[in-house]
């Protein structure tokens, strides 16, 4: 026989417990960035990053299905919260060049953020340095464009130069890397490349891949 007093209670447990898990995700990610940006990719362990979250590796698995998930699930964290800050700034500004210097000052302070590019770059290596493996992160950082540092570049090019269909992803990936290669000697060397340098490469590097958008606006 059923109790009709704990009737009403089932959707408020299952909310409970839908809260609890996300709590749990966003621990666990959040323990990951931090192991993983200590460690490298290879060498982090999953029990690692649970136990750093207060977590068994039962609730890692509940979770996510290998370091590989978690770190895509990083990315993804990060792609949102970039997207909803900077879109609207973004569509918000009437030109070009407008648009270009803030998206270069945008990136330029993502650039800034030691964890984040020692995370692009160990998994790079990673993918790098087992063939087996790297001909699938590749495919997934093409079709999710999720992995880079500078995710949804692409997307982010579109809304510069107002156009439709996206730019090419050959174009977006080239100047990833050109943008990955500053925020990295940034951070190995600050006092040569400084903020201020970073972001004034970071604008011309953007201007000369939109220069022909708009007739050289951007340059």
């Amino acid at each position: 026989m059923i109790d009709s007093k704990n009737v009403g209670e089932l959707p408020e447990n299952g909310v409970r417990t839908q809260k609890r898990k996300a709590l749990t995700r966003h621990e666990l990610l959040r323990s990951a960035r931090a192991i993983f940006s200590r460690d490298g990719f290879e060498h982090a362990r999953i029990e690692d990053i649970a136990a750093n979250a207060g977590k068994t590796r039962g609730a890692f698995y509940a979770s996510f299905k290998d370091k590989e998930d978690v770190f895509c699930a990083i990315f993804e964290e990060d792609l949102d919260r970039d997207i909803a800050e900077l879109t609207p700034l973004i569509l918000g500004l009437s030109t070009l060049s407008e648009r270009v210097e803030a998206l270069g000052n945008f990136l330029s302070q993502i650039s800034e953020d030691r964890e984040r590019i020692l995370l692009s770059l160990e998994f790079k290596l990673y993918a790098i340095r087992h063939p087996d493996r790297r001909r699938r992160l590749a495919d997934l950082h093409r079709s999710m464009r999720l992995r880079s540092s500078f995710p949804e570049l692409d997307q982010w090019i579109t809304l510069l130069a107002g156009e439709s269909p996206p730019a090419k992803l050959t174009d977006s990936l080239a100047i990833c890397g050109i943008l990955e290669g500053l925020a990295l000697n940034h951070l190995f060397d600050p006092e040569m490349v400084d903020s201020q340098e970073l972001a004034r490469y970071m604008r011309l590097c953007l201007g000369e891949a939109l220069r022909k958008t708009e007739g050289g606006e951007a340059s």
